[in-house]
């Protein structure tokens, strides 16, 4: 721990507990009562939209919207029209959410903005704070299409994707006024963004259990994910022999147990089968089919790649003894993105300044800052997750001491912010 802390212009508990009541009333946007769902372009998502738009007017930033949706707060710099840095997350959520998850990324910047603004505080660079408008994916199984479009990858084949009532997203998008061909112009220029800087909730008990309020992300990890549909040959539970059975959900379990013993024990590396069906399973019929997903993440991708490819081989090995056939479709594959080095040692610095330990970490969920690394640097702050480290998850927790401490130091970030020779 530092011996001596220096000041932020964000100080006291205030801003701390100015960040959790702006949490609370973000979630009254839901669009299902007792149960936070907050979902692209649904009118629960453009209320919240708005409500951002509010706070980040009130801090003294001027305020946009692309054609994405993305809700952005310019905080200017000294000299109008500077390079700015970026900071923000998502404001869309899961189905029955937790709160600070992606929010407060939004908001704990604006609220440390408000502040230089109530001080007159300028700096050499511009602030600009986005509310990234989808990251989660849930309404038309696409993530990250905020910080994509802002990056200028937006894939325009998800246009085509429907929701669950038909609509495509191309339709939904033009009836609520953004229209797609204007997405190339939402993309910020390279020379325009000093770097990209994002506060998240750990979404884990990391920082919990070492009894520690935030910490450095070293990198965000890869992650490749399948659909397997497996095969087999149903039959009469009681008339089948067991030497002769072609069992589609039994093939499915062992591959997942085998998934579970590859990825334990190695530091990072993560497995998991989260999705498991038996389609028209009945308790008296052997499982002639079986769909399951599977998930593999990594800090590094060459480990990712390495359980990926011995999980693909023992799926051949299970399936070819057990006489069942396989269909692996991969769904998803993103690399791992590191932190830049010298973000995360201003990170480190700032934490130091406010008198708390420095711990670095690496991040095993996705984030917006994946996308934005297209285009510059990027680094993030991780704010103890409460409550075992559950998100995704209306428990999800946090306080008000953490929320304080974490504005002041991204605060102090800010104030001390040296931009890459």
């Amino acid at each position: 721990m530092a011996a001596s802390t220096t000041p932020s212009s964000v100080s006291g508990t205030e801003v701390g507990a100015r960040i959790m009541a702006w949490a609370d009333a973000l979630a009254v946007h839901t669009e299902q009562p007792g149960m936070l769902t907050r979902t692209y372009l649904t009118d629960a998502h453009h209320g919240a939209a708005a409500q951002l738009a509010a706070w980040m007017e009130a801090a003294g930033m001027t305020v946009r919207r692309d054609a994405a949706g993305n809700v952005i707060g310019r905080y200017e710099g000294t000299e109008p029209g500077a390079p700015a840095l970026l900071t923000g997350s998502h404001f869309d959520t899961v189905r029955d959410a937790g709160r600070y998850d992606g929010n407060l990324g939004v908001i704990l910047p604006i609220a440390c903005v408000a502040e230089w603004h109530r001080q007159g505080k300028r700096f050499p660079f511009a602030i600009e704070v986005v509310g990234f408008a989808e990251e989660e994916g849930v309404r038309f199984k696409a993530t990250l299409l905020g910080s994509r479009a802002i990056a200028g990858t937006f894939d325009n084949n998800v246009l085509d994707n429907v929701d669950d009532s038909g609509k495509t997203m191309r339709e939904v998008m033009r009836a609520a006024g953004f229209d797609p061909a204007g997405l190339p112009a939402a993309a910020h220029a390279r020379d325009k963004v000093l770097a990209f800087v994002e506060v998240h909730i750990e979404q884990g008990p990391v920082l919990l259990n070492e009894n520690l309020p935030v910490g450095v992300v070293t990198a965000i990890s890869g992650a490749t994910r399948f659909i397997v549909e497996l095969d087999g040959l149903a039959g009469h539970a009681g008339t089948v022999p067991m030497d002769m059975r072609r069992d589609a959900a039994m093939a499915g379990a062992e591959i997942g147990l085998f998934i579970e013993r590859r990825c334990s024990g190695t530091p990072g590396l993560v497995g998991t089968v989260g999705q498991f069906n038996v389609p028209n399973g009945a308790a008296n019929v052997v499982p002639g089919r079986a769909v399951f997903s599977i998930d593999i993440r990594a800090g590094e991708d060459a480990v990712r790649q390495a359980a990926v490819a011995d999980v693909l081989a023992e799926i051949e090995r299970v399936c070819a003894r057990r006489k069942v056939r396989a269909q692996v479709r991969k769904t998803h594959e993103a690399a791992s993105v590191p932190c830049a080095p010298w973000l995360q040692q201003q990170w480190a610095a700032a934490i130091e300044r406010q008198g708390a330990p420095v711990r670095l970490l690496p991040s095993g969920a996705g984030h917006d800052a994946m996308a934005i690394a297209a285009i510059a640097d990027v680094a993030m702050l991780f704010v103890r997750c409460g409550n075992g480290g559950i998100s995704h998850h209306p428990t999800e927790t946090m306080t008000v001491e953490d929320a304080a401490l974490a504005a002041r130091v991204f605060s102090d970030f800010v104030e001390h912010f040296s931009a890459r020779p």
